[in-house]
């Protein structure tokens, strides 16, 4: 429907994950683009004169914003589509990153003298990414009676509690977390590591896949992004569906919802559940890129940071959408890198500083200062964050030149 954007003529084509040949079209280019750079190649950003390569620190940096966004896009679904506000994604995370790391990863002396060791059972990830995403839904179960009863503040207050409990439990149980100060290392990246006579396929070494070489970050860096389209695909279904539509009737009126015939209960507790699966495959697999995994990450300060930067990235990629999941995850993981860029431009060199205590900033407290405005300039100029910066583009381009 050229001149009339965001107009579509039946309810079918309302609820497609594609409504039209163009968008499949951009979601294909930009796979293919995204595949070139997971595979080293450059994208012209000026043809001719200025291309993009993703490599090194930035290849790894990719591969964290794909397992971010997938732990984006759970808290967009209890938080965007079911509207219940939720500061304890942290603690979901890091169910899922010490379940995986308890049954994907090898058991170690913690003290020699005393003979304490951290578990390990060192399974294959087709066991440990999953179970991990299922005993965080599980936990998520557990706490999903509270969002009955509570909406608003008061729900998010006793979801930050869960921040503060779960620093408590991943300092004490020294067995699974390794202990303060000590730690442990991730799960095992292992697939297909349980047929008979293979010697399984390792994420943290190089080789050929397919005829193709592939460092150990371009194998997280495609990891990621699979699970990423299958998770995100996934979630498109779920809000388009029933319960998605359900979902979003108890988001904008509630007791509307309720007195249509919705349950109020069964689909707040399908939010929680659903979202804290997909927070605990992204807690499994955040850290495995490095191989090492602290408590201390989940204390009541880092923890709270982190549930704040995942409330960011659905704030300025976009609320209850996909796409803007996505897009939040990417700018979020992104930006440290962009505040060391920043601090290389000569006019700000005096401004801000690499080291501490040099210049009006340090990069740490420039970086902090960006994160705060950012939320707080999405929140008042557009609150649909960058998908709707990226519809306003779209819709004048298909309206041109009638775009007024």
């Amino acid at each position: 429907m050229r001149g009339r954007p965001g107009l579509v003529p039946d309810y079918r084509s309302d609820v497609a994950v594609f409504r039209t040949g163009v968008q499949r079209f951009w979601f294909a280019l930009l796979l293919v683009a995204v595949i070139v750079l997971g595979l080293g190649g450059p994208i012209p950003i000026v043809p001719g004169l200025v291309s993009f390569r993703l490599e090194g620190e930035l290849m790894v940096l990719g591969a964290t914003a794909m397992f971010a966004a997938i732990g984006a896009i759970g808290l967009n679904i209890v938080t965007g589509f079911a509207g219940q506000v939720s500061l304890g994604h942290a603690f979901f995370l890091g169910i899922g990153a010490f379940t995986a790391a308890v049954l994907g990863g090898v058991e170690q002396v913690r003290n020699v003298s005393t003979g304490d060791v951290v578990w390990g059972l060192g399974l294959d990830m087709l066991i440990w990414l999953p179970v991990a995403g299922l005993v965080a839904s599980a936990v998520g179960l557990l706490v999903a009676p509270l969002a009955f009863r509570l909406r608003g503040l008061y729900l998010a207050f006793v979801t930050l509690g869960l921040v503060f409990l779960g620093g408590h439990l991943f300092r004490t149980l020294k067995s699974i977390t390794g202990g303060p100060g000590v730690g442990r290392e991730t799960a095992e990246p292992v697939l297909f590591g349980f047929i008979p006579g293979y010697d399984g396929f390792r994420f943290d070494e190089s080789g050929d896949v397919l005829g193709i070489y592939l460092s150990s970050q371009q194998r997280f860096f495609f990891l990621g992004l699979a699970l990423l389209i299958v998770l995100g695909i996934t979630a498109k279904n779920l809000a388009r569906s029933r319960i998605g539509r359900a979902l979003a009737a108890v988001r904008d009126r509630d007791i509307a919802a309720e007195i249509m015939g919705i349950p109020l209960a069964r689909y707040k507790m399908i939010a929680f559940v659903v979202s804290s699966f997909y927070a605990g495959v992204a807690g499994a697999l955040l850290w495995g890129i490095t191989g090492q995994l602290q408590p201390e990450l989940y204390d009541a300060a880092p923890g709270l940071l982190l549930s704040v930067e995942y409330i960011a990235m659905i704030l300025i990629g976009g609320v209850a959408t996909v796409s803007g999941s996505i897009m939040g995850a990417v700018f979020i993981i992104f930006l440290p890198r962009l505040v060391q860029e920043i601090a290389g431009i000569g006019f700000l060199s005096g401004f801000v500083s690499v080291n501490v205590g040099e210049g009006v900033f340090d990069i740490f407290q420039f970086e902090r200062v960006l994160f705060g405005l950012f939320i707080i300039g999405f929140l008042i100029f557009e609150p649909l964050g960058l998908y709707g910066i990226w519809i306003r583009i779209r819709n004048y381009w298909k309206a041109f030149p009638f775009s007024y």
